[in-house]
């Protein structure tokens, strides 16, 4: 079995020496034992971290490298008008803390999640046509992982008011937050 043991980021076709085709479901895992492409044992030994991502290359301890490539699996696309009601329909599914993918086309803007009769449901209500197919789910990075640091779970944000917190997630699972927020006024009369 080839080891994969360190995330190497997005790297060329002509990098890699086989593709490891997986869908979103086990592109979040860590430990993995699967197949490549062309049907060599593969074992994933990698820190917990962000999503593998379709063009993600994947080191062995050889020095072997192997291209991530996200599989066609069953998704949602959410479809609604561009401006505020697409920011609205983004804002109201990410704020149920699940992995979504954003996007554009000659359609315009969309939102994509996995089948799920909840979202579904919130979507529609929020006035988005619904289109069930199968696609590629390759949802947006975190906004810490984009910034190139992880997101601790457990956590409390102290602010005073002028200051603005953001809290983002790219993961989809509960937690707990406490959120102290300090409105003490001084006003000098």
């Amino acid at each position: 079995m080839l080891k994969l043991i360190e995330r190497l980021g997005p790297v060329d076709e002509s990098a890699a020496s086989d593709t490891l085709t997986l869908p979103f479901e086990l592109r979040i895992r860590g430990r993995l034992k699967a197949e490549s492409d062309s049907g060599k044992a593969l074992g994933l030994f990698l820190d917990r971290g962000p999503v593998l991502r379709d063009g993600d290359g994947l080191k062995a301890e050889d020095g072997t490298v192997i291209r991530v490539r996200a599989a066609i699996e069953p998704v949602v696309t959410a479809r609604v008008a561009s401006g505020l009601p697409l920011a609205r329909l983004a804002y109201h599914l990410g704020n149920r803390h699940v992995q979504l993918a954003l996007g554009e086309d000659e359609r315009g803007g969309w939102v994509r999640f996995p089948p799920d009769h909840v979202l579904e449901e919130l979507a529609t209500l929020l006035g988005a046509a619904l289109e069930h197919h199968k696609g590629t789910f390759d949802p947006e990075p975190g906004a810490y992982q984009q910034l190139g640091h992880a997101h601790a779970h457990g956590h409390d944000h102290h602010n005073d008011e002028d200051q603005e917190v953001e809290h983002t997630h790219g993961h989809a699972h509960d937690h707990s937050h406490d959120h102290h927020h300090d409105h003490t006024h001084s006003h000098g009369h």
